[in-house]
């Protein structure tokens, strides 16, 4: 359905809102208009972003994402969006990843229209035929001229509070559940996401004060995380402190990573190493390189591999869905790692 014939359609229902009120009046009618319509219980709802702010009148009903993790927040409080990004990256042919097709499956619907996200531009002509009531990208790479061009379409547009693919894992739930008039049920998942993973780090006491770093070794370049990237809070959420000499190597080039040259990576010590990696081939040529071969932790075996772009995209960052979906697999890993060193 096209904006247009939307905009149409509410116009009909209001002159025809606006007869009956007329009649009403005509016959003497003694009700109350307040009582007769009263608000919808939490709305209207007003959400400032590093844009401006959105105001959202009513339930949306017609829910379109964009960005990171926003589809899975939307999908676990219940809602089925109308569109949602494609992800290639540990996502099916269609761009769908494995949770949200669990997810799907699981309230029996359909999946949603995919938007090509192949550019990282906003496809506003796919969105604008998606005929949203809201566009959520809290975490995304939403541009002033997109949010602008939604806007003026007369989408409510939900963007990041700051800066754009920096807005933490829990806000982008919080947001979602706030825009969608679900506070307390954003509020009691998350509950349930930190039991699950606070039950998890006490089935794990070994993992408890041990050092970490994270990795990955691509194309000739060398990655460390820092810990304020997701996936390094989530490892320290299980028990695992940040090893000081991340720190140490930290160049300043980025808020969530630095790269190391490889005559540095002796410096990078932690009781564990957490490697990432496309392929098992790719990991295996990694751990046998001669660079690997300078990190201590290869040579004690330490080595937490997270192999596959499903699992890794399941804890870069976690999502609402993701996180409980890839926990075993990860922990899994982490054990076999902190075996190698008794």
């Amino acid at each position: 359905m096209t904006r247009s014939r939307t905009r149409l359609g509410i116009a009909t229902a209001a002159l025809t809102a606006a007869t009956l009120a007329l009649t009403a009046c005509a016959g003497e009618s003694t009700a109350d208009p307040a009582e007769a319509a009263p608000a919808e219980a939490g709305f209207p709802v007003t959400i400032s972003d590093a844009f401006g702010e959105a105001t959202i009148e009513t339930a949306p009903e017609r829910v379109v994402t964009w960005g990171w993790s926003t589809a899975d927040a939307v999908l676990a409080l219940g809602v089925v969006p109308v569109a949602i990004p494609a992800q290639p990256y540990g996502g099916d042919e269609d761009g769908v990843l494995p949770w949200i097709d669990e997810k799907l499956q699981e309230l029996g619907a359909e999946t949603p229209t995919i938007l090509d996200s192949a550019t990282g531009e906003v496809p506003i002509q796919e969105i604008a035929a998606a005929d949203p009531d809201l566009f959520l990208a809290p975490y995304s790479g939403l541009t002033q001229e997109e949010y602008d061009q939604l806007t003026g379409l007369g989408i409510p547009v939900v963007a990041y509070p700051d800066q754009p693919w920096a807005t933490p894992w829990r806000d982008v739930i919080s947001i979602t559940g706030q825009a969608l008039g679900k506070s307390d049920e954003a509020a009691a998942l998350l509950d349930d996401i930190d039991a699950q993973v606070s039950d998890t780090a006490a089935e794990h006491p070994e993992f408890a004060g041990l050092t970490v770093a994270q990795v990955w070794d691509t194309a000739g370049t060398f990655y460390l995380y820092l810990p304020a990237d997701p996936r390094v809070e989530f490892t320290e959420d299980l028990g695992f402190v940040s090893a000081p000499s991340i720190a140490d190597l930290d160049s300043g080039e980025s808020t969530f990573y630095t790269t190391v040259g490889y005559e540095n990576l002796d410096r990078l010590t932690s009781d564990v190493l957490v490697a990432y990696a496309d392929t098992q081939e790719q990991m295996d040529e990694f751990l046998a390189s001669d660079q690997a071969r300078l990190l201590p932790q290869v040579a004690t075996g330490a080595v937490a591999q997270v192999v596959g772009p499903a699992q890794i995209a399941a804890v870069s960052p976690p999502t609402a869905l993701s996180l409980t979906w890839g926990l075993d697999a990860y922990v899994d890993a982490l054990t076999q790692a902190v075996a190698a060193l008794r």
